[in-house]
């Protein structure tokens, strides 16, 4: 049965978990030392190094690709339901049908279907472009879709340097308050151990949040990638009238291992 519907998203619990993990492991390891938590809590430090690093984004970064990337954030806490076995079984029931109909045949089910790159390529391929045409296609929408996630990965690796240095920042101003009460001694060390709260607001946005979600950024591209690669061969496949069992054998390569022997053991049962 064809694919009819695209992909939905589902929450990233491994990104959700490890926040929370290391959120717990920091404030877990202030505890075990004697700490509080309202040691750590400091609006001001929370306010000037997000808005520190914000502001510097912003100066570093054209507003498209900033709004583009504040977007792109949502597939790091939601990953979206790629299912590479499902894509197999549609082209393969797509190659089945073109061989045994012509691929004009499809025409109804393209129109039905709602993943853009897979309607593209089919939809080509039904209004005769030639097989090179439509590899070069779709190959340039690939490489526009990689060039975009890099773009706005490379925001949030951006973020990931500021935060540190912004934190720095609001620790030198917290003790320049702190230098204002040299004559209250008690006063003296409450206000240097609340100063480098800005300190750890930075490194740990940076290294918990900013810099991971750069990185799960270009792995869900890569993702994708794979799945619209996967995608064009399986079309150029029904294009050049491959026999869907060869064409089976040949998209099976895009699955991981564990994956490629399942369906192994299936299909002989």
């Amino acid at each position: 049965m064809a694919e009819t519907k695209a992909a939905g998203l589902r929450p990233d619990f491994a990104t959700i978990g490890g926040i929370v993990l290391a959120a717990a492991g920091i404030l877990g390891g202030l505890l075990l030392e004697g700490g509080q938590i309202k040691d750590v809590v400091q609006v001001t430090a929370a306010l000037i190094v997000v808005g520190g690093t914000l502001g510097s984004v912003m100066v570093n970064t054209p507003m498209p690709t900033l709004l583009a990337a504040a977007k792109r954030f949502v597939s790091v806490l939601f990953e979206p339901a790629h299912n590479l076995n499902q894509r197999i079984e549609a082209l393969i029931d797509f190659a089945t049908k073109a061989r045994k109909s012509g691929i004009v045949a499809l025409e109804r089910e393209v129109q039905a279907l709602e993943d853009p790159f897979l309607k593209k390529a089919l939809s080509l391929a039904m209004d005769g472009a030639d097989l090179q045409d439509i590899r070069t296609m779709l190959e340039l929408e690939m490489t526009a879709v990689e060039s975009h996630a890099d773009q706005e990965a490379k925001v949030f690796e951006s973020a990931g340097g500021y935060a540190p240095t912004i934190g720095i920042i609001g620790a030198v101003l917290g003790l320049i308050q702190v230098m204002k009460n040299l004559s209250d001694v008690n006063e003296v060390g409450h206000g240097i151990a609340v100063s480098f709260v800005a300190t750890v607001y930075g490194v740990a946005l940076a290294n918990i949040v900013l810099l991971p979600a750069a990185n799960k950024i270009k792995a869900r591209t890569h993702e994708e990638v794979r799945l619209m690669e996967l995608t064009m061969e399986g079309v150029t496949g029904i294009v050049e009238g491959m026999n869907p069992k060869l064409l089976r054998v040949k998209l099976e390569a895009f699955l991981p291992s564990a994956e490629v022997a399942a369906a192994a053991k299936k299909a002989k049962a």
